[in-house]
């Protein structure tokens, strides 16, 4: 895989306003590609585009001077993790370099097989890393609608996978939003406004990580 990070002193070099109008192209730092595979939550359904959490990470990475990096929004509203490959092949033309995967909570509303989802999820994880694709695995949880055997199943499986593929988890894709009315749209399911800056705040240390590392 080509070369994706900056070095820490550059990094705090144009952090600091250092290197006023120098951008990292310019240093030999290729342009990082990240893309997301996810469903409405990723897609941001409801609000503007600008709006959604995958676009708030990118103005964040702007703001603190990373113009190196690219953010390609796959998301579509009401994709389950039966997509996820299928996508994820269509995608692979813009060769990314990150992938988030952020799929399955259509699954457990729907309350569909969480062995088919560990294996949707798992082909996908295969599939990006064959092609030299990172991955950061959003975790997801559910309310106990189906019992709470299914939600504990359910939740177990993000942790599962990211074990067994030895890929970067966030342990929870909605932690602050997800049962919070004032971060929430009315039908108390898809993020708001408010909500998605607060996804983006659970999401960007580990989407800054992943660029700095070799």
């Amino acid at each position: 895989m080509k070369k994706r990070y900056v070095t820490v002193l550059l990094v705090l070099m144009v952090w600091g306003g250092l290197l006023p109008g120098i951008f990292p192209e310019a240093w030999g730092v290729p342009k990082i590609k990240i893309l997301f595979i996810g469903d409405s939550i990723t897609a941001g359904y409801g609000i503007a585009k600008e709006e959604a959490y995958p676009a708030l990470l990118g103005q964040k990475l702007e703001s603190l001077g990373i113009h190196h990096v690219e953010i390609i929004n796959g998301s579509i509203s009401g994709s389950t993790t039966a997509s996820a490959l299928s996508r994820l092949k269509w995608f692979r033309k813009t060769s990314p370099d990150i992938l988030v995967l952020a799929l399955g909570a259509n699954d457990g509303l729907r309350g569909l097989s969480v062995e088919n989802m560990e294996d949707n999820l798992g082909r996908a994880i295969t599939f990006a890393k064959n092609n030299n694709m990172d991955v950061i695995l959003a975790g997801m949880q559910i309310p106990p609608n189906y019992g709470p055997e299914y939600a504990d199943d359910f939740k177990q499986v993000f942790t599962t996978l990211a074990d067994d593929h030895e890929i970067v988890l966030i342990p929870f894709l909605l932690e602050g939003v997800g049962g919070r009315s004032n971060m929430n749209q009315p039908d108390g399911i898809h993020p708001n406004r408010a909500g998605h800056q607060q996804i983006a705040k659970t999401v960007f240390p580990f989407i800054l990580k992943q660029i700095q590392e070799p």
